[in-house]
């Protein structure tokens, strides 16, 4: 016969929740018999918070909100360039060639540079101020101590400063964009400021290009005697002089449009089209196939034999004359749109001195203190406890020190 032991019924919902209010009012229990310790602990840690949050040093912080320039190039520019014939070439390596990726994350990292850092230590004597012996120390303390973030939504840089004196940081603020506009004015940053510094150096050539054809021009007319020639000559030599100042430009524009264009680009293709039409009417003008090469030559039969020596320097007195004419007024155009472009950046937001400290927290610091502790010490007081019980059994005091055993046994 098998006997069976009786079992008792299944602990019904009600049961479960007797013991689940039975384990949280153990839990208020172990609380009670601890609460002298995790009161005095509590208390204690917002002791200490409380001094520390006095005894942190009293920052303000200073905002300056600046506008970058637009990506844009100048319509005025282009209106401009367009009304000027035979000059499309440099025109359009100068509207289209230099635009700028990424502008306002280029101004982001520009503001953070090294030389605007660097400029920003010395005018304010922050390395004094922050106690640093190294630059580099010094420019460690300076960053921890600002920051320069681009918005996402709106596209603005925020130039913020942190300082004890609440005038200081907004001086800090303020100079902080000074100094990069020092840092600007010797960078061609934007379109405009790139279109003047390349038409200013290729301006700067041609200059040279004409005084030492000026200078050729004068010996050959002491040398030889010849002053003038006829007028279908000159207008001949004109003509090609123009025609040659044009090719030169349009191949400038092509190799400028080959640094960020394709073989496929239809403007690439419709400006090489127009290259070939100015070398065949050049071919044309000088009555054979040569005329696209740097070596022009009237035909000899136009002219007589005698004056071939002036025409070839009045020819490149009259070439160099007409490359310096079409580059400077480029150049007194780009001026002008770097002018109309205004500043590099524009300053939404002025720093102002703040007039509420930005930290120490103290209410936070206090308040955050205060809950740690007291989840410590409950956690403190509910291990001691459960110690206890464990010492109480001698089932689970016997396992606690096989535990301990097979921890520190030595092999």
């Amino acid at each position: 016969m098998i006997h069976t032991e009786s079992i008792g019924p299944a602990p019904d919902a009600t049961t479960r929740e007797n013991e689940s209010e039975w384990s949280t009012l153990g839990f208020l229990i172990v609380l009670a018999r601890h609460k002298r310790f995790i009161l005095r602990f509590t208390l204690g840690a917002v002791v200490v918070a409380v001094i520390a949050s006095l005894l942190l040093p009293i920052q303000y912080t200073a905002e300056t909100l600046v506008l970058p320039p637009s990506q844009n190039s100048s319509s005025g520019a282009s209106a401009l360039m367009s009304q000027l014939s035979g000059v499309s070439g440099l025109a359009s390596l100068a509207g289209g060639g230099f635009g700028l990726k990424n502008q306002s994350e280029m101004y982001v990292s520009l503001l953070k540079s090294r030389t605007v850092e660097d400029a920003m230590i010395q005018r304010f004597g922050l390395m004094g101020r922050y106690k640093a012996k190294r630059m580099s120390a010094a420019r460690k303390a300076f960053e921890d101590h600002s920051t320069v973030v681009l918005g996402a939504k709106d596209g603005l840089i925020r130039i913020t400063i942190d300082d004890g004196d609440p005038q200081r940081a907004a001086d800090m603020a303020n100079g902080y964009v000074e100094e990069f506009r020092k840092l600007s004015a010797k960078l061609a940053i934007t379109e405009a400021s790139q279109r003047r510094v390349f038409f200013e150096q290729q301006l700067q050539e041609a200059k040279n290009n004409l005084t030492v054809a000026e200078e050729a021009m004068k010996n050959t007319e002491q040398s030889t005697g010849v002053l003038q020639i006829d007028s279908q000559a000159r207008s001949l030599i004109e003509a090609a002089s123009n025609l040659r100042a044009q090719i030169v430009a349009k191949q400038v524009q092509i190799q400028g449009m080959r640094s960020f264009a394709t073989d496929e680009n239809p403007e690439l293709l419709m400006a090489k089209q127009q290259l070939v039409a100015l070398e065949a009417q050049l071919g044309k003008l000088a009555g054979s196939d040569q005329g696209s090469k740097s070596e022009f030559i009237v035909p000899k039969g136009r002219v007589p034999e005698a004056g071939m020596e002036y025409i070839r320097k009045f020819r490149d007195l009259k070439y160099r004359e007409t490359v310096y004419e079409l580059i400077a007024k480029q150049f007194e155009i780009a001026k002008l749109d770097e002018a109309r472009q205004g500043a590099i950046i524009q300053v939404a937001d002025p720093a102002v001195p703040p007039d509420r400290k930005s930290s120490p927290k103290r209410m936070i610091i206090v308040t955050l203190a205060m809950l740690i502790a007291f989840a410590i010490s409950v956690v403190k007081a509910v291990i001691s406890e459960s110690f206890v019980l464990v010492q109480r059994d001698p089932a689970r005091n016997c396992k606690m020190r096989t535990l301990r055993e097979l921890l520190f046994e030595k092999r």
